[in-house]
């Protein structure tokens, strides 16, 4: 009988420590562990000064109100650093004739932005197994008429000599109704447009190739490529206000900003075209929140591993010599003085104008979408001094600081 006793109570002590066990993922419960990743980012975080975020904020909110009032910037801003957001503001108008303003859950056009999510996408299928970097394209796209030089690497590289789509097949497309990235495919297994140049000799940036590579991903997922960022990128992020554009659901643009281009010191609505049904290297819609959300995402491991990103941060242009101006997987690389290397994208079409700096080295992001085509951007270096103000000098190399800079930070 004691026997028995003894060995109950010994079932019922491992039961109760198996079960402590299997809750332990719960926030602040027992055993809890954290991931080298979790205490990375929680490492960053402590960083976080509300005193220097503050005095920041002022000199981003002094140079935002400037660029908007002198050089017409129109847009929406949103900087972070060390994972916590230390400014955001809208500037100007969604709609110019009735006067709508922008808010920070306006949505913009990403343009070239949304290259990066295209990347991302071949990333983790190339974790999953499903393809490796240099495969042939000929490999996922059965009947492609180009050789074995051409592989996935070529296409997120732009290194790939092939042409551009809007241009090589122009006169080949119904311009009254929207292309598909399977049309443009199609036209080019038949046509076999010719090679700019030798394949992986040079970058040369190319929309066609992230039309290819978002093909690529619907041949081998078996979604397409709308639904397959919707479920394995924007709603695991928490973007749950993005979206892919489809010209054929208008409707999905009802709480977008229109695009704007200045003419004669006006601005003209920049209208869509035949080229707006083709993804992968355009057509995603976002707001500075979910930019957040995103930049986050990368941060933490729920897109793709930080060891999968690094390659994709990484110079790809190497020959001769790895040059200061430069390309990854879907992101511009440029590299300071100081060796350090600046990981961002810019984006314009049809008006939208924006520009995204992803710091992975302290979760720093700065977030800029604008909706109408003018110079503004072209003084995003202050921006970068504003919130790295130990870089100034490099950030602002040959200029002379502006007045944000005057009693230091």
């Amino acid at each position: 009988m004691k026997l028995n006793l003894t060995k109950s109570i010994f079932l019922f002590s491992l039961s109760a420590f198996i079960g402590i066990l299997s809750c332990s993922h719960q926030p602040g419960h027992l055993f809890e562990f954290s991931s080298a990743t979790e205490k990375r980012n929680d490492s960053i975080a402590s960083l976080y000064n509300p005193t220097v975020a503050k005095q920041k904020a002022v000199k981003l909110d002094t140079f935002f109100q400037k660029l908007h009032s002198k050089t017409g910037f129109n847009g929406v801003v949103l900087v972070s650093q060390y994972g916590k957001i230390i400014y955001k503001k809208a500037f100007g108008f969604a709609n110019y004739f009735t006067k709508n303003p922008l808010t920070t859950q306006t949505h913009f056009q990403l343009a070239s932005v949304s290259k990066q999510f295209t990347a991302v996408a071949i990333m983790q299928l190339k974790e999953k197994n499903q393809l490796n970097y240099d495969d042939p394209i000929y490999k996922h796209i059965p009947g492609f008429p180009y050789d074995s030089s051409l592989t996935i690497r070529s296409l997120l590289t732009h290194r790939s000599g092939l042409p551009n789509y809007a241009y090589c097949l122009d006169k080949f497309y119904d311009k009254k109704s929207p292309l598909t990235n399977k049309m443009v495919v199609d036209m080019m297994i038949r046509l076999k447009p010719r090679i700019d140049y030798r394949p992986n000799a040079k970058f040369s940036y190319n929309n066609t190739n992230y039309l290819l590579l978002a093909h690529i991903v619907e041949r081998l997922s078996g979604e397409d490529f709308r639904g397959y960022l919707k479920k394995h990128i924007f709603e695991p992020a928490g973007m749950h206000n993005t979206f892919v554009y489809d010209p054929m659901h208008p409707e999905m643009l009802k709480t977008a900003a229109t695009g704007y281009s200045p003419r004669r010191g006006q601005p003209a609505v920049v209208g869509f075209d035949h080229l707006d049904g083709v993804v992968g290297d355009k057509g995603i819609y976002s707001t500075v929140d979910d930019m957040h959300h995103w930049d986050m995402a990368l941060n933490d491991e729920s897109m793709v591993k930080l060891s999968t990103l690094e390659e994709a941060f990484s110079p790809q242009h190497r020959t001769p010599n790895v040059l200061p101006k430069n390309y990854g997987f879907g992101w511009r690389l440029t590299q300071l003085d100081n060796g350090e290397w600046l990981t961002y994208h810019t984006g314009w079409w049809h008006g939208f104008k924006n520009y995204y700096l992803h710091n992975a080295k302290d979760n720093s992001a700065i977030i800029i979408l604008g909706n109408m085509a003018n110079h503004s951007l072209g003084k995003v270096n202050i921006v970068q001094s504003i919130l790295y103000p130990e870089k100034t000098a490099l950030f602002m190399k040959g200029e002379s600081l502006p007045m944000e800079f005057t009693g230091g930070i």
